[in-house]
């Protein structure tokens, strides 16, 4: 068996390299960069990222991270662009070609067909004085002192600082775009994240009870209403009006600070201008709100600011978490 000291000292040192080179990118930012995020910003075309190797994977990554953030993009393999698949690239594209070397026989093949077509072309390199970073019309440097491979030679360092690269320029773009939340639910409709930022409130309380006490109900039935609907909380309304809410903590409150109950009522212990949720507020945005209100609870309103269901907090645990 491999020494346990050895393997986690390995790995330090990985993670040690690659975020070294991550912090190098830096001060290699500069006028080039915000050139490129205006020349994106705006274009009427896509955005498409083509590398070969390692450098290929990458490019995937950071058309699909684009794409989610509102940005057109569409990954094209630098050898296939080559057999046929230039027929997707339009006069109006923007292409991004990443390659540590700048040299590779792929790179030199393809570039020259896509000056003919009069495509921009934005390079993420490391070697500034390869064929590619000099037939770029941008230029980002992406240059690392070393691979985290102790042979120098697997891409390692490289191809971790491209992606990060690749990340602050979708960043960078979605911030300046104005890109939400509620946008980011519209490109993610599956899974348990598109679950999350696309379900309303409404969506989560519709098999919950809604709990209701009278504002002159005794604390024995109170209690009764909190235990039964497993909410941990009771609304208090009058008719059609909500005056209040009493929580599983407001009981126990109670029962510290009262040695007589008989004559108390729900009104006597409700707390009053609950804080109050629009139903149709999706879950993604209401869990960012309880969490900075400090709350375990959410009353839901309708259009006619009618009380139409109750959210706890472990609502969106069970769903999500």
């Amino acid at each position: 068996m491999n020494n346990q000291k050895e393997i986690l000292e390995i790995a330090e040192m990985v993670l040690v390299k690659e975020s070294n080179s991550i912090k190098g990118l830096i001060n290699q930012l500069n006028d080039q960069f915000v050139n490129v995020v205006n020349l994106i910003l705006n274009s009427d075309g896509k955005v498409i990222i083509t590398g070969i190797g390692k450098s290929a994977i990458v490019s995937m990554k950071i058309s699909s991270t684009l794409n989610s953030t509102g940005t057109s993009s569409v990954f094209l393999h630098a050898a296939d662009a080559m057999h046929g698949d230039l027929g997707l690239v339009n006069p109006s594209d923007l292409i991004i070609i990443i390659s540590n070397s700048g040299s590779s026989n792929e790179i030199k093949d393809l570039v020259p067909h896509l000056k003919k077509r009069g495509n921009i072309i934005i390079s993420i390199t490391g070697n500034l004085n390869s064929f590619l970073a000099k037939k770029s019309d941008y230029l980002l440097s992406c240059f690392v002192e070393e691979e985290a491979c102790p042979n120098n030679l697997a891409p390692t360092s490289s191809t971790t600082s491209q992606m990060a690269l690749g990340d602050a320029l979708a960043v960078s773009l979605l911030k300046l775009r104005g890109f939400k939340t509620e946008d980011f639910a519209i490109h993610h409709p599956g899974g348990s994240l598109g679950r999350k930022l696309n379900m309303t409130l409404k969506d989560l309380a519709s098999n919950n009870p809604i709990p209701i006490v009278k504002e002159k109900s005794k604390i024995n039935e109170v209690i009764k209403e909190i235990t039964s609907n497993r909410l941990g909380i009771t609304l208090v309304m009058k008719k059609e009006n909500l005056l209040g809410i009493i929580t599983d903590g407001d009981i126990r409150r109670m029962l510290d600070e009262n040695e007589d109950m008989v004559n108390l009522r729900a009104k006597d212990i409700m707390s009053k201008n609950p804080i109050l949720f629009d139903e149709n507020m999706l879950v993604e945005l209401a869990s960012k709100e309880i969490k900075n209100r400090s709350i375990n609870h959410m009353i839901l309103m309708d259009k006619n600011n009618n009380c139409s269901g109750v959210v706890h907090v472990l609502d969106i645990i069970k769903n999500f978490d």
